[in-house]
């Protein structure tokens, strides 16, 4: 049935990925898939991690059960072997219960990411709903993996846990939101605060009506909303003591430096 599903993936857009678990079904899979999977349970069988990797395709390998040295292990492998790697984060625990959620681990993608900084990271996820996954999208991954079916009240032991057309749309749409959300990094006044600014800051006004002529000291000025963008503002306050005015400034006034002799 691979050929035909294959197929059908191919034909509704979506990446065909099967997770081979002997040798015979990687060469089986290889043809149909342009990356190839490698469970948990074999991070640590180094003889099907070589195979994978002599195909030359990139690998998925998620890290469920694993100590740091099974995953150190493995990656020294791949890495050796130059493939591209997507790091996944995992818990096998396969019970569903919402108290998994405490061994998810998430920030052991952050150390994935000090080890292996050119390595995409990922999450194999297997607990129910999806804070997780916007978790681990905090924390650098850029590979999911949630388990999906139709009706999670169906028999079988991934159902109950697994995510179905609502959920999974959920998933995406919040994913998405939180995307935005993350930003640049770059600490700045951000395009939609540029009006805000100016109502929330504070400049330097005078505090009652100023002569020109008047040497300013702290009785003469305070700082007040608004702050318009060309107004001395507020951490300034302190630079303008000793100055000249050079007009006159009505009660509450906004201070420039045009209107002062240093």
């Amino acid at each position: 049935w691979t050929a035909k599903l294959a197929a059908h993936a191919k034909a509704i857009d979506i990446e065909f990925m099967s997770a081979p678990y002997d040798l015979d079904a990687v060469s089986h899979l290889n043809p149909y898939m342009s990356a190839v999977k490698v469970g948990s349970g074999d991070i640590n069988w180094l003889e099907e991690l070589k195979f994978i990797a002599n195909i030359g395709k990139p690998v998925l390998i998620a890290a469920g059960a694993a100590s740091l040295d099974d995953v150190q292990r493995a990656m020294d492998l791949l890495t050796a072997a130059g493939v591209p790697i997507v790091l996944m984060q995992c818990n096998t625990n396969y019970t569903g219960s919402i108290e998994n959620i405490q061994y998810v681990n998430l920030r052991v993608l952050s150390q994935f990411a000090s080890l292996y900084p050119n390595v995409t990271l990922g999450l194999s996820d297997h607990t129910p709903g999806h804070v997780t996954v916007l978790g681990a999208v905090t924390l650098g991954a850029r590979v999911v993996e949630k388990h999906f079916t139709d009706d999670t009240l169906r028999v079988g032991p991934d159902h109950g846990f697994s995510l179905d057309p609502t959920s999974w749309r959920a998933m995406v749409n919040d994913t998405r939101m939180l995307e935005a959300a993350l930003g640049t990094g770059i600490k700045q006044v951000e395009p939609n605060e540029e009006q805000t600014v100016v109502l929330q800051r504070r400049c330097v006004r005078a505090s009652h009506a100023l002569a020109a002529g008047t040497v300013i000291t702290e009785a003469d000025i305070e700082v007040l909303r608004p702050a318009p963008a060309e107004a001395i503002a507020a951490h300034e306050f302190s630079k303008v003591l000793g100055t000249t005015l050079n007009r006159d400034l009505v009660f509450g006034e906004e201070l420039h430096w045009s209107d002062l002799t240093v």
